[in-house]
């Protein structure tokens, strides 16, 4: 039985202690996720809460930590009830950590108490488990990935290399006289967690302890994101390096680093070593003019160029205005009209999974139909109906990439000529035209309309009108026009990126300068160019011996805003 089958009893539930790890979501161990997949309340401070709660299960309770603002002596965690716990309307309930975590666990709820780094080395996390064996309450811990540790390997520092140099974590909020003495006196490498405002304090009392002044220290703010920064200095030259970098003096001074001290990080070894910071299109956030779920592989590949990706959807999709033609070709399915339907969106596979819900079908209404599918978000579209497609195109995920793949009629080995193709109303003809040049008869049924949504929200409007958006990608011209007329024109810093000459030209129609186009129309081909671009754009800069930054920060202002973050 896994730790996380436990069974919950009746009256004292169960208490999972989870590491969230330094920040990046995809640090979380498959044990974290098993767990808070069964978890019915999700306890944590809010940062942690947006790192954990995309695995919990829908209609999990939230509760998040912040700390007591009547009680600065202690500074222990506090928690904020937000599922509605509180009997005072409109004043949240704060009561100690482990308190709370016991009482959500009565009733036999599974309690996940997620926190930073690894529960281990959380002191809070440790009352709280004494507080729940004292209290008979079982509970288990999922180790996480410690700040100390993941921080300085997404910063490209080492902690340790084939000589094996000892290696001392200091928490300087805690450090006694004792422990800067013993870690001044050693010569390994010292990993401090300590604050922004902390880290010229925390350098002066190494060298105090024995530490040379030109002993090369790195500190990093907001490790394993896509905020991280870190800057190469020696303990007797941090002061000064933080105060030109203008990130100090700062009203956010108060936020934590980790600072590691040694000749492992010494700037040279970390520029060959910093593959986080580094990526193509590190920080840069950029615009992906769709919904989430049709931008799916278009985010996660722009993640892993380091972006920062935010969809905003410019169409909205209804019912055709005349449904009869759908009607009567989601009957010929079931009577056996068709040989192959065809889908070339998510929105075609929810219009037939729709039409079919109303007319009490299901999955097996395809049995004996031959069923293909545009690309890898409209296969899992049709895996989650319940039908697997017999095509996928092997290569382009386009109309052009299915039909690359498609059989042509063989009326030995085909009993029926017919495919139903369940399409947007605006699409284009190649599909069709080239199933008919195969020998297919085709069924071209107008499934879903497409219409211009909502604007968005108007601190997005601004973003974009204001150079707040690193890049922009338009996936078709539909999205050029429909951008600019519900959010407006694009700044001209930000990197316009179009998938085909098609696209470009609308965009140029629009007054925009167009910086980058795919080789060839797909969203994946087009995150690529765009990382090739930014690419080319660090190289430029690095060569010429400026900073690397991001277009948005040759807006007006953007410099001076920036300093005070």
């Amino acid at each position: 039985m896994s730790p996380t089958a436990f069974p919950a009893g009746p009256e004292h539930g169960h208490v999972t202690f989870l590491g969230a790890g330094p920040g990046d979501p995809g640090l979380l161990t498959l044990r974290a996720v098993e767990a808070l997949t069964h978890a019915d309340v999700l306890v944590a401070e809010h940062e942690v809460l947006d790192v954990v709660r995309t695995h919990a299960r829908q209609g999990v309770s939230e509760v998040h930590t912040d700390a007591d603002p009547s009680d600065p002596g202690t500074g222990a965690p506090q928690l904020r009830v937000v599922d509605g716990a509180s009997t005072t309307p409109g004043v949240p309930a704060v009561r100690d950590a482990a308190h709370l975590v016991m009482e959500a666990a009565r009733g036999g709820r599974r309690v996940v108490r997620a926190v930073t780094g690894d529960p281990g080395l959380d002191a809070y996390a440790a009352e709280e488990m004494l507080a729940c064996a004292a209290a008979g309450v079982p509970f288990e811990v999922v180790p996480g990935i410690a700040n100390a540790v993941g921080v300085p390997a997404y910063a490209g520092v080492p902690l340790r290399d084939a000589e094996g140099a000892d290696v001392r974590f200091v928490d300087a909020r805690t450090a006694s006289d004792r422990c800067w003495t013993e870690v001044g006196a050693s010569d390994g490498t010292v990993v401090v967690s300590t604050t922004l405002d902390s880290v010229a304090a925390a350098a002066g009392e190494l060298v105090s302890a024995g530490r040379k002044p030109d002993t090369p220290m790195t500190v990093t703010i907001a490790g394993t994101t896509t905020r991280q920064r870190t800057w190469a200095a020696t303990l007797g030259t941090v002061a000064q390096t933080l105060k030109q970098a203008k990130v100090l003096p700062s009203p956010d001074g108060g936020r934590p680093v980790i600072a590691v001290v040694g000749e492992r990080s010494a700037s040279a070894r970390r520029d060959q070593l910093s593959w986080f910071e580094s990526k193509p299109l590190f920080g840069w956030k950029v615009l992906v003019p769709r919904t989430k779920e049709q931008a799916a592989s278009l985010s996660d590949r722009l993640r892993s160029y380091g972006a920062v990706p935010s969809e905003v959807p410019t169409i909205a999709v209804e019912p055709p205005r005349t449904p009869q033609q759908m009607e009567r070709a989601v009957k010929g399915l079931v009577t056996g009209r068709y040989e192959w339907i065809a889908f070339t969106s998510v929105n075609a596979v929810k219009a037939v999974r729709e039409k079919f819900e109303e007319y009490g079908l299901d999955a097996r209404a395809f049995a004996g139909i031959k069923v293909a599918a545009v690309g890898e978000q409209t296969a899992k579209a049709l895996i989650a109906f319940g039908v697997k497609p017999d095509l996928v195109p092997s290569g382009e995920q386009s109309a052009a990439g299915l039909l690359e793949d498609w059989p042509p009629y063989d009326p030995v080995f085909d009993p029926i000529d017919r495919v139903f193709l369940p399409r947007a109303d605006i699409a284009t003809e190649t599909l069709v035209a080239g199933l008919i040049e195969l020998g297919w008869e085709v069924d071209d049924v107008t499934a879903y309309r497409t219409v211009r949504a909502s604007p968005p929200p108007a601190t997005t409007r601004e973003a974009i009108k204001g150079g707040g958006f690193d890049a922009v990608l338009f996936t078709s011209s539909s999205t050029v026009r429909n951008l600019v007329g519900i959010a407006g024109k694009p700044h001209n810093v930000t990197v316009i990126a179009c998938i085909g000459p098609a696209t470009a030209k609308t965009a140029e129609e629009h007054g925009l300068r167009v910086d980058v186009m795919a080789p060839e129309p797909s969203v994946l081909k087009l995150a690529e160019a765009l990382a090739d671009f930014g690419l080319r754009r660090r190289a430029a800069a690095l060569e010429a011996g400026d900073p690397v930054t991001r277009p948005s920060e040759r807006r007006p202002g953007a410099r001076r805003r920036r300093s005070s973050t």
